[in-house]
């Protein structure tokens, strides 16, 4: 690939914590990094002027393409990287990661070890990992090992501070188990010492069954306090594991699929080794007549592990397909050993394959354009209205009003998924008297846009596909009885919003809600669409309002200008109270001239002989 593509391809990314492999020519890892935003991350490498030390600049010239696996957050994200730099052994990591800003974990040799985040390696005879990544996220991988352990984190020196002061608040919390005790062993300390270690480098499995095997026998034994204890400790080594799913205890040797049906169909695997996750393949497949995922996977796993010389003992899928058992034996005969199918609904396998779903989903839509999604959208969209086709041109309608005045109305019109501003319109109401009534302003807007059509009026030809009403139920039926009026058979529905103003369903003039809550795309294409009625509504609504306020209408009367008029409006509040006020009130903010100037153009005649004196 050239600089422009990888730039290209990078800008695709999105953000969301991963890691990132960057591959020569011949295929070959030569650097493995994290992300907290994998876009805004990659994208550096092959941006022009960023500065780039001569270390990184030789390694960028040699990057012929990369990949790039998405994890749930930061911390799974440092530990994958680990693990693969460890696996990969890229040249440039260890070129580049030789610096005081990438911290190690050191284990101090000593009778009581301790953990603490160095800045480098040196010889002294202590125990190192790493290098990792940022030191605030290693130093919360630490936390997290030390808390499922019930280490110390207190600054007490071992053996000298054991039986001089009594426990610290951590042990009556419950957060470390007391080792300045006397009672307290060496051993003890340095087995989950020994524990933690195997955490850190990811043997969660072996751990677990370690300590089963210990609680099993502490019980046989009648040491229930031990076996209670052991229990306690196995339950939080599994909420560690179940912090990050880049280790998985329970997948030995198994392949994670995730699949991903949008406008452009990806598949993507996760393999584990060991508990460890080892790489991740990620593919587009052209869609088929086939749109069941039990009936896609199907087709896809024999094809998959057709070719392969060398299969997993276990295939997670995300949906139940009906020749699994078949599958299977066929895969068993494969490989002479057992090969076993899963659907996992719950548990860790469950969680890795929901990396694997996000995997395939980000790779899909890095690799969709704009318009494809935009028409996916569409197509869904026509499909959950009963269309025949997706909808090309959407027109909204928005009532807007300050009380019985300044009520007006928005028309916005979306071609696709883009607002065509250029066929926006606005109505300011004008048979809706005395209060407000948006089924009534709704009433005349339509007639009016409908008699503008029928009088061939280019400005509001062609009709729409779909007419979308700012309201529910009852605002579509009054939408349907003025096109039915017109002899005009449009799809008509109603926006309905929830309680955070977000429109979480379509309804019919029948009452037949649709919920779009559920599918993203479609979701968020209704609330722009609704949330941009809204806003030229809003914004007509304050102009129209913000011209009677400053008093329009005021300006037409002889010999008062802006500072009359204002100190008007300021003492009667509105135009409207201008026009009832009487003229011995008018005289008291305006000179007698002024004042009986409005009061004329307010009544149509002087006021009575004996107000003017």
């Amino acid at each position: 690939m050239t600089k422009d593509q990888l730039l290209e391809k990078a800008n695709s990314l999105p953000l969301a914590p991963g890691v990132y492999l960057m591959h020569g020519k011949g295929g070959e890892v030569i650097y493995v990094g994290k992300a907290k935003k994998l876009k805004n991350r990659v994208s550096q490498y092959f941006q022009a002027g960023r500065g780039h030390n001569l270390k990184t600049q030789t390694m960028v010239g040699l990057v012929d393409d990369f990949d790039t696996i998405i994890v749930g957050s930061e911390f799974e994200a440092l530990v994958l990287e680990n693990a693969l730099i460890k696996q990969h052994m890229p040249r440039y990591n260890i070129l580049l990661k030789d610096d005081k800003g990438y911290p190690f974990v050191r284990l101090s040799r000593e009778p009581y070890p301790k953990f603490s985040i160095v800045s480098r390696v040196s010889d002294d005879g202590a125990r190192y990992f790493g290098p990792y990544g940022m030191r605030q996220e290693t130093r919360s991988a630490l936390d997290a090992v030390r808390a499922a352990l019930h280490l110390p984190t207190c600054h007490k020196t071992f053996p000298r501070d054991i039986g001089k002061e009594r426990p610290c608040l951590n042990y009556h919390m419950g957060r470390c188990d007391g080792f300045c005790r006397a009672e307290m062993t060496r051993e003890e300390y340095n087995r989950r010492i020994d524990t933690a270690v195997q955490l850190l480098e990811g043997k969660i499995r072996s751990v677990t069954a370690e300590m089963q095997e210990r609680m099993e026998a502490a019980a046989e034994n009648l040491q229930f306090e031990e076996a209670a204890m052991l229990r306690d400790r196995i339950a939080a080594v599994k909420v560690l594991s179940k912090r990050q799913k880049v280790f998985a205890g329970v997948c030995a040797d198994t392949d994670a699929w995730g699949l991903y049906l949008g406008p452009k169909h990806c598949f993507a695997v996760l393999h584990y080794e060991d508990g460890q996750l080892t790489g991740r393949e990620a593919e587009l497949f052209p869609p088929a007549a086939l749109e069941d995922e039990g009936e896609v996977l199907s087709a896809l796993l024999l094809q998959y592990y057709g070719g392969r010389p060398v299969l997993p003992r276990e295939i997670c899928i995300p949906a139940e397909i009906e020749d699994r058992e078949v599958l299977e034996q066929l895969l068993t005969e494969k490989a002479g050993r057992k090969v076993a199918v899963r659907v996992p609904q719950r548990g860790e396998r469950a969680q890795v394959m929901q990396m694997a779903a996000d995997n395939a989903r980000e790779e899909a839509e890095r690799q969709t354009t704009s318009q494809e999604r935009s028409d996916r959208t569409l197509e869904l969209l026509g499909k959950m209205m009963g269309l025949e086709a997706a909808p090309e041109w959407m027109e909204s309608y928005d009532i807007s009003n300050t009380g019985a005045e300044d009520i007006v109305a928005s028309m916005v019109v979306f071609h696709g998924s883009r607002p065509a501003k250029e066929r926006y319109r606005r109505f300011r109401i004008k048979e809706v008297e005395g209060h407000p009534d948006d089924y009534r302003s709704m009433e005349e807007v339509l007639t009016r846009r409908f008699t503008h059509y029928m009088e061939k009026d280019k400005k509001f030809m062609p009709l729409p596909d779909v007419l979308l009403i700012d309201g529910g139920e009852q605002h579509a039926k009054v939408a349907r009885r003025v096109a039915d009026r017109f002899g005009l058979a449009i799809p008509i529905f109603g926006m309905v919003k929830d309680g955070r103003h977000r429109t979480r369903a379509l309804v019919t003039p029948e009452g037949r809600e649709i919920g779009i809550q559920n599918v993203q795309a479609v979701f968020t294409l209704i609330g722009r669409i609704q949330e941009e009625t809204h806003r030229f509504a809003i914004t007509f609504n304050r102009e129209s309002h913000g011209k009677s306020v400053k008093g329009s209408a005021l300006d037409e009367i002889p010999g008062v200008g802006e500072a009359r008029r204002t100190a008007l409006l300021r003492h009667f509040k509105s135009v409207k109270a201008v026009r009832d006020a009487p003229f011995e009130e008018l005289q008291k903010v305006v000179p007698k001239n002024a004042a009986l100037a409005v009061y004329v153009w307010a009544h149509g005649a002087e006021p009575p002989a004996n107000e003017l004196k």
